[in-house]
């Protein structure tokens, strides 16, 4: 009689520029894994870097073959390089982890015990806090998952990240997803499958800087409400109609007033007020639909989400 197989865990790490934290995490990440008995790969993705990450993966997959690494032609994003590890990840388990070390190795740990439960597809953090964040930024990202949560199907857990370990059905549904737009807090919502929570404080970064600006962060929340939500055109319609009705009702009283008085019609700057403002309308509508169209144009053109130019995985799906 055979031995049953031996389950086997991937972890996948987008990296952009993490040269000086990449030896601290994989110390960290191996002593994690080295003592689960499942089998794992760590697959090391780096986005486009621009300092010595790539070279720190190569000596790190020389020694060590549970490390597969994957090295773009230029930087795609971390959403691709998200996807571009599931699409080439081998394991009955699999998970996503920052390199920076601000998501605690050690936690994996409990996310598989919870999902060889059985009741769970998922096992995924939220942070509790927002420790390092300046108050404007964490009142931005509250205010966010409050907006999006309102008018999306796709419901968000505040201070959930994609620090997660899930089940192969769920990462095979995800990839089935292949939009080029990503936006993967709200695709791992909107996939649905029953997620485990678990709450950690937030951890500052171990060596190097973040590579998101606050106005990276507000294109990237701008980019959320559009991939999974049709509000904004809803507000766009909802702002042209009531201009409308109040412009059908000035007309009413300019016309009463002119046929029961005799009052001409006067006011120049009133004019321009109102032509100045009818047009700052309009061109928040036409840039509502733009970012729509925009949308539509990246996904027609049917691109690859990203080019890997370097890889020790010898059977790569390099195009996807």
């Amino acid at each position: 009689m055979m031995a049953k197989k031996e389950k086997k865990i991937s972890i996948i790490v987008p990296c952009f520029n993490e040269e000086e934290a990449l030896p601290f995490f994989y110390e960290k990440i191996t002593e994690v894994l080295s003592s689960l008995k499942e089998d794992y790969e760590l697959i090391l993705v780096n986005d486009g870097s621009t300092d010595g990450t790539l070279k720190v993966m190569k000596e790190l997959s020389a020694k060590d073959q549970h490390i597969v690494y994957l090295s773009f032609s230029r930087n795609f994003g971390k959403e691709s390089a998200m996807y571009s590890g599931l699409c080439n990840a081998e394991g009955d388990y699999i998970g996503f982890i920052d390199a920076d070390l601000q998501h605690p190795p050690v936690l994996i740990k409990q996310m598989l015990e919870a999902l060889k439960t059985g009741e769970y597809d998922c096992a995924a953090c939220r942070r509790v806090d927002r420790k390092g964040d300046s108050k404007i930024r964490t009142w931005f990202a509250r205010k966010f998952y409050k907006l999006i949560n309102l008018i999306s199907d796709a419901q968000m857990v505040d201070g959930a990240g994609d620090f997660r370990l899930m089940k192969r059905d769920m990462a095979e549904a995800i990839i089935a997803m292949s939009e080029y737009n990503r936006f993967s807090k709200g695709i791992f919502s909107w996939v649905g499958f029953n997620t485990y929570w678990i709450e950690y404080e937030n951890v500052e970064r171990v060596a190097g800087t973040t590579s998101w600006s606050f106005w990276g962060l507000a294109k990237y929340a701008i980019d959320g409400i559009v991939n999974f939500s049709n509000a904004p055109l809803d507000l766009a319609s909802f702002f042209g109609l009531l201009t409308t009705f109040f412009a059908f009702i000035y007309l009413i009283f300019i016309i009463i007033k002119y046929a029961l008085f005799g009052d001409p019609v006067q006011g120049w700057a009133t004019l321009i007020c109102v032509i100045l403002l009818m047009g700052g309308m309009q061109l928040f509508a036409l840039g509502i639909i733009g970012q729509y169209i925009g949308k539509t144009y990246m996904e027609v053109k049917n691109r690859p989400h990203y080019i890997v130019s370097e890889s020790n995985k010898k059977e790569l799906k390099k195009i996807k």
